[in-house]
């Protein structure tokens, strides 16, 4: 089975082409302007492709894993393409189990509920919120935030060896910065993790539209993601990595999908039998459009060749930052330094403004969306 895509003849560009890119908004001042959307930080617009290969699936939609109709095997095999395609473009191993959310907080508070009983997190403070806040429930170290990669890795090496060496322990961290835009030294903290018996989440929403991210050769346990800051349109997320602790925890929500087997005890009460596979956390009707849309973005930036678009997004970043150079006002923030590598994401303060009242000013007077 196979649904048309609306992109398979179509030639692959640089920079590949978005929704809304001639969206007109209204000044302040009168008349209008061609926006220019510069938060794709807090959120990026859908690729015209993901688009458009939505819109060609949309009339073959059924339900997925629930019927025997022709559009609801159709749509079950897309639904299951589209896990094989994620599970690819991570470079995900064997035995990874890539599960589908609702987002990068979704994902990581799903982690959170599979924590064995006891287990330490460790996580750093200058951590995405959506890293930062799931680990109500675990014995959890808040770690200073480092000046530098290395003190990164010394700071979480000092912190594990303090540990119990002998519960589980999970360290969380992301692999660039949603504020700065900085790279995370991921390879070097999966390495101090591991040397002392813990695992380690990658939070790769901001990682993964600008670099690519394999899981394998990072060595990490799992990835967290979101489809909204991957090109593609909101609610859909993933998580993706080790089974053993998935698949021991209680379901993430109960109800159809996550069950294999239902039946009535003699005592009027229930007997379930739960997958053991990802649909194990994915309970309810899943969302196909938004599981779709992640995999159409992942094809289309694996197709148009993530080196091409990150030796380009650099090219970018040194253009800005030469132009904010230039202007005596403007101080770009950094945590490891001027000269530390980081995605297409920059965060800077103007003298004299509220970051709040110049953010509206842009956008009123200019025509310009930052967060």
């Amino acid at each position: 089975m196979s649904v048309p895509t609306a992109a398979a003849d179509q030639a692959i560009c640089a920079p590949l082409p978005v929704l809304g890119a001639d969206v007109t908004v209204p000044l302040v001042t009168g008349g209008d302007v061609t926006y220019a959307a510069l938060d794709y930080a807090a959120s990026s617009p859908a690729l015209q492709r993901v688009w458009d290969d939505v819109a060609a699936y949309a009339p073959y939609y059924g339900s997925v894993h629930r019927g025997a109709g022709y559009l609801s095997q159709l749509s079950t095999d897309l639904f299951e393409t589209s896990r094989a395609t994620v599970a690819e473009f991570l470079g995900c191993r064997a035995e990874d189990q890539v599960v589908f959310t609702r987002s990068t907080t979704d994902s990581l508070n799903l982690l959170a509920a599979a924590l064995p009983a006891g287990c330490q997190v460790f996580v750093f403070e200058t951590e995405h919120h959506a890293s930062l806040l799931p680990w109500r429930d675990a014995r959890v170290t808040y770690l200073d935030a480092p000046r530098t990669p290395d003190q990164a890795v010394a700071t979480l090496e000092k912190a594990l060896a303090a540990r119990d060496p002998h519960g589980p322990a999970l360290v969380c961290v992301t692999g660039a910065s949603n504020v700065t835009g900085e790279l995370w030294p991921v390879r070097e903290l999966a390495a101090a993790a591991h040397a002392h018996g813990a695992r380690i989440v990658l939070d790769a929403a901001q990682l993964a539209p600008h670099h690519p991210v394999d899981i394998a050769e990072l060595d990490v346990d799992w990835v967290a993601f979101s489809g909204h800051k991957l090109y593609a349109p909101f609610g859909s997320g993933v998580l993706a990595g080790r089974a053993d602790w998935l698949v021991d925890a209680e379901p993430y929500l109960a109800g159809g999908g996550a069950s294999r087997k239902v039946a009535r005890r003699a005592d009027g009460g229930v007997d379930v039998e739960w997958h053991t596979t990802a649909a194990r956390h994915e309970a309810g009707s899943p969302n196909v459009i938004g599981v779709y849309s992640i995999a159409a973005a992942c094809k289309a930036l694996t197709e148009a060749g993530f080196d091409r678009l990150v030796d380009r997004e650099q090219q970018l970043v040194t253009r800005v930052r030469e132009g904010l150079a230039g202007v005596p006002e403007v101080k770009v923030l950094s945590l490891f330094g001027d000269d530390a590598p980081r995605v297409g994401v920059l965060s800077f303060v103007v003298e004299g403004w509220n970051s709040s009242h110049f953010a509206a000013a842009l956008s009123a007077e200019y025509g310009i969306g930052v967060r």
